[in-house]
């Protein structure tokens, strides 16, 4: 999946320095939570601004739940989704989703798979038809298996294989983690969608698709007594499942620096380095947000100003940090290096700003500036119905619960500039870095290209 690479945070030119913070409000969205007897747990928010829904179904299973082999299998189950139930066949589920005026698609991560309809609020009943069918009577035809996992494999030629960075993203991911299962690409690796078979698919869809590993999200013009009902009529019907055993694996203490280098046909050089850092569970993860926008949050900040601005040694320069992931992750940092530059110039003028936050602390309107940054895009996301109902299932399914984000803002505006230096000091260390970087290479002849086949 490349959101990992070159994640931007979102620039919005109408961010000023605010006056002095003012109350956030508990349960900004109003979210209304209940469980089915299977536990199915629902969570629904009423937003009449418009006679429209968005209904997400998210699975507590996603790369991290795959085994050494099998890397791919939940990116790969998901595609087998959309190929039929006894019910509605092959491709039928997105045809009358269209027909109905609306829009479907699903999404897998390293912690979750989710499926998502977006239609006008009276066709909710139709949604939850088409998922809770699916949920429990997927048919998982070893033809259609066959032909979809060439689907995939041309998916991983065109989104990693024909994109330098992505791969060398994929490949520092894996140097990174050595025992969790980070390691695994999302979208798997060939040899291992080569073993896969139609076998390892329904034993992966009967431990994980089971209603008590779910969370359904409800957004838009709905009320909530007359959505129950229907919930409790397509879903409730539907056994509970074995829960999963809970993840075991814990990575080892990283005790120095790794490097990994990538030759590849490119344009131009790529770096990409990431540290170790705790997920939500941590007091850290508010100030590590925040310290991300200081050094990443827009062309003024700190990254962006000295590399490509002041010393012209990159084109794009950033950093990155998801704090909802399900397990501690990555702070990260990338650039692409301008025609002329050197790699190694590139890494340590990157690596002198992370070293200068650490002994100065950011000016009151540079704090300001990015605690804002990190609360209107907090707020932006609310704007839509869609982007509320994934911000809730994100949160949910990764182990925060969606309560995480009610106080999010208050807790954002208390971030100090002692926060900022200490949490820089104390996780962006060599001790727990990553380094990735991409040298270009000049093309094979295509005599040689045709010879040597895919990969």
């Amino acid at each position: 999946m490349l959101k990992r690479m070159l994640r931007l945070a979102i620039v919005l030119a109408i961010i000023t320095v605010l006056p002095a913070p003012q109350p956030a409000m508990a349960n900004p969205m109003k979210v209304q939570e209940f469980a089915l007897n299977n536990g199915l747990k629902v969570l629904l928010v009423e937003e009449p601004k418009a006679p429209v829904i968005t209904v997400q179904i998210w699975y507590k299973v996603g790369s991290r739940n795959e085994v050494m082999g099998r890397a791919g299998l939940s990116h790969m189950l998901e595609h087998m989704m959309f190929k039929g139930t006894p019910r509605y066949g092959k491709g039928e589920f997105s045809k009358i989703i269209k027909k109905n005026g609306g829009n479907d698609n699903a999404f897998t991560s390293q912690d979750y798979t989710a499926y998502f309809e977006n239609l006008a609020a009276d066709k909710l009943a139709l949604a939850l038809e088409m998922e809770a069918d699916r949920l429990q009577g997927l048919l998982l035809d070893d033809k259609e298996f066959q032909l979809e996992r060439e689907v995939v494999k041309e998916e991983r030629r065109l989104r990693i294989e024909d994109v330098p960075p992505a791969y060398l993203v994929e490949q520092m991911y894996a140097q990174a983690f050595m025992t969790h299962p980070y390691h695994w690409p999302i979208i798997g690796w060939f040899n291992d969608l080569d073993a896969m078979n139609r076998q390892d698919l329904k034993a992966y869809y009967e431990k994980y698709y089971a209603p008590n590993n779910a969370t359904l999200v409800i957004v838009g013009d709905v009320k909530a007594d007359t959505a129950l009902p229907l919930i409790r009529k397509y879903f409730e019907g539907i056994p509970k499942g074995n829960p999963p055993s809970p993840m075991s694996v814990v990575e080892p203490e990283q005790k120095g620096e790794r490097r990994i280098v990538v030759k590849r046909e490119a344009q131009l050089p790529f770096i990409y380095f990431g540290y170790k850092v705790p997920n939500f569970k941590s007091p850290d993860v508010r100030a590590l947000a925040v310290l991300e926008n200081i050094l990443s949050g827009g062309r003024s900040a700190r990254l962006y100003d000295a590399l490509v601005y002041r010393k012209k040694l990159a084109l794009q320069v950033g950093a990155g940090y998801n704090e909802l992931a399900a397990e501690p992750e990555l702070f990260t940092f990338y650039a692409v290096v301008n025609p002329g530059a050197k790699i190694a110039d590139v890494e340590k003028a990157v690596l002198i700003e992370i070293e200068r936050l650490k002994k100065e602390p950011p000016s009151d309107m540079e704090l300001q500036k990015a605690k804002n940054q990190v609360e209107a895009r907090y707020l932006f996301e609310q704007d839509s119905i869609f982007r509320q109902a994934m911000l809730l299932g994100t949160a949910e399914t990764a182990g925060a619960g969606w309560q995480y984000i009610a106080d999010y803002v208050d807790k954002v505006r208390a971030v100090t500039k002692e926060d900022i230096q200490r949490v820089a000091r104390k996780y962006l260390n060599e001790d727990t870095r990553t380094v990735g970087i991409l040298i270009p290479v000049a093309p094979k002849p295509q005599a040689e290209q045709a010879a040597g086949g895919a990969q």
